[in-house]
């Protein structure tokens, strides 16, 4: 296997700033979303909802930022992309406001259907502008930066959130989150440059054949296929991990924040030393040495019964770190795959499939996990934890083709090149 270049190349100025922008835009996107499952109780209690009906609303955000997805694909190449990343986060914005005035169940829904519509495309408009100005070489430390907006969610904005929702109400997050992205809104009008040098490499007349032509790329697939699988097992566990940690290993409502933010720091720890390694070694060995450590960590973590609070500490840290090893690596390779003319409609069907796969793997864990009663312990999280495990070895394959596909790909490009202190990566 092709050894990666050993001595990373440095950030310029530009760079730098224009990662700081993309950072703090998705950890705006991830807190918008994840706010809503700590905030559950205050708003069923508010608008006298059913679970079933706030799972409505929660669900209505993955599935709008699905089809926002595929939508877009098609024309997502056939503009500047700095322009379209204040098109869609202004949309954003307005849909996070919408949620903070929402005074009734339809609303609510209406307003995070708004949200994920334009918020579900945030994310895929920044991977393409990575891959636009920075090398291959610069990715892996990219995405640990860009993914510690989760843990940032974990570590400032969730409990800043609950805060100002137990003084003001449950809206104040959403308005929290607005006027955050209003400030960085203007950051990125006034100083990120157009992205544009996609647009002289553009062929396909119409934006249907454009999708069509990105979607019957064999090597766009298995990258498509590959991010599905990831988002499945990554999935799975989510939606029932407070509940597992509260009825079956014993943590108390009390104790649950101070999981989630030692959780978020250890996040942020990782990150950034995960992205600095990437560069440096072969990516598919780390993902693949990662996704053993994940296996081995789900299946001892949900087969656990009463723990400790000090031990889910250790073990849920170790796990996420498992995970979050595995995301870096990968997002590096698969951001690799597409063309430059292709990039903005690739990353759109990758965050899509990603979303709607996301959704799936939510249906699918809830079909296999049991609980009897209100306060009893479910049942079969550990399948969840074994189907994971067969999820994963499928990825590895997956990604290891990924993997042939950029080392063929990257080792027939020209050299990369500087202009005006933007790194170009050209061909690739």
């Amino acid at each position: 296997m092709k050894q990666q270049q050993t001595e990373p190349i440095p950030f310029t100025g530009y760079q730098k700033l224009v990662l700081f922008l993309l950072a703090i835009t998705q950890f705006t996107v991830i807190l918008d979303f994840m706010v809503m499952s700590p905030l559950g109780d205050m708003l069923m209690k508010s608008m006298d909802l059913k679970p079933s009906a706030f799972g409505v609303a929660v669900s209505a955000y993955a599935i709008s930022a699905g089809i926002s997805g595929l939508l877009t694909a098609g024309f997502a190449d056939k503009f500047d992309r700095k322009k379209l990343l204040l098109f869609f986060y202004t949309g954003f914005i307005a849909g996070s406001i919408f949620c903070g005035l929402s005074h009734s169940f339809v609303q609510l829904v209406a307003a995070r259907i708004v949200t994920g519509l334009f918020g579900g495309v945030i994310g895929s408009i920044s991977m393409a502008i990575v891959t636009d100005l920075f090398a291959i070489q610069q990715r892996g430390r990219v995405m640990g930066y860009l993914q510690m907006g989760f843990g940032a969610s974990q570590v400032l904005g969730i409990p800043i959130g609950l805060y100002l929702a137990n003084l003001w109400g449950w809206e104040m997050p959403f308005f929290m989150v607005g006027g955050l992205a209003i400030l960085v809104a203007l950051v990125i009008m006034l100083k990120m440059q157009p992205v544009d040098k996609h647009l002289a490499l553009q062929h396909d007349k119409s934006v249907l054949t454009h999708l069509w032509h990105t979607l019957a790329r064999r090597e766009y697939r298995v990258g498509f296929m590959a991010t599905a699988l990831l988002s499945i097992g990554g999935f799975m566990m989510m939606p029932f991990g407070s509940a597992f940690a509260i009825n079956n290993l014993g943590v108390t409502n009390a104790q649950l924040p101070l999981l989630f933010m030692i959780s978020g720091i250890s996040s942020l720890i990782v990150m950034p030393l995960v992205g600095r390694l990437s560069d440096k070694i072969s990516r598919i060995k780390l993902y693949l040495i990662a996704s053993v450590w994940t296996m081995i960590m789900c299946v001892v973590y949900t087969n656990l019964t009463l723990t400790p609070f000090w031990l889910v500490v250790v073990l849920n840290v170790l796990m996420m770190a498992g995970v979050l090893t595995r995301m870096i690596p990968s997002s590096a390779l698969i951001s690799s795959v597409p063309d430059m003319e292709d990039r903005g409609a690739f990353m759109s069907v990758n965050s899509s499939l990603q979303q709607i796969a996301g959704g799936i793997a939510a249906t699918v864990a809830g079909m296999i996990v049991l609980q009897p009663t209100k306060f009893s312990p479910l049942q079969n999280y550990n399948v969840v934890g074994y189907v994971i495990v067969v999820i994963s070895i499928i990825s590895i394959l997956l990604l290891y083709r990924v993997s042939k596909m950029v080392d063929k790909k990257t080792g027939t490009n020209p050299p990369v090149v500087v202009e005006d202190e933007v790194v170009v990566s050209e061909g690739y």
